[in-house]
């Protein structure tokens, strides 16, 4: 069962993400990074009851990795893959295997990598730095077997 959000708070919610997203398009993510955290403070306890947890959550990890605050966009796309539909959203999966890269956290980064491209295919690497995707097809290579110790 899903539970819903007061009518008044949902509108609160909803215009604060239009000014989020606004201010990302106008590439203020400090600005949009505030305005997503005010709207994810209206979200009654605990947050992962939330379908909205889930996309603000996102939208903070997505800010904070643009904002190079990598620890904490780490904390907030975990946070939002424990939320309603977060684990196997191939963006949120994406955003973290960035961060998880960035951070020098490589098998976390492969794993969380994966996920993005069985869930969003080579799509999903579309407009993003080609270090990315560059280290997608490095993990997809398979270990050369060295055949001759097979036979004896």
């Amino acid at each position: 069962m899903k539970d819903e959000l007061d009518d008044e708070i949902h509108s609160k919610i909803a215009r604060l993400s239009e000014e989020g997203n606004a201010e990302a398009e106008v590439c203020d993510f400090a600005g949009a990074l505030a305005t997503f955290e005010e709207a994810l403070r209206l979200l009654p306890n605990p947050l992962d009851r939330w379908e909205a947890s889930t996309w603000l959550l996102t939208s903070i990890g997505e800010m904070r990795f643009f904002l190079k605050k990598l620890p904490e966009a780490r904390d907030a796309l975990q946070a939002a893959l424990l939320c309603p539909g977060g684990l196997g959203n191939p963006f949120i999966h994406l955003r973290l295997g960035q961060v998880q890269l960035d951070l020098h956290n490589v098998d976390r980064a492969k794993d969380e990598l994966a996920r993005a491209y069985m869930g969003g295919g080579d799509e999903i690497f579309g407009g993003e730095d080609s270090k990315y995707w560059r280290f997608m097809v490095e993990i997809l290579q398979p270990e050369p077997k060295d055949v001759g110790q097979d036979r004896k």
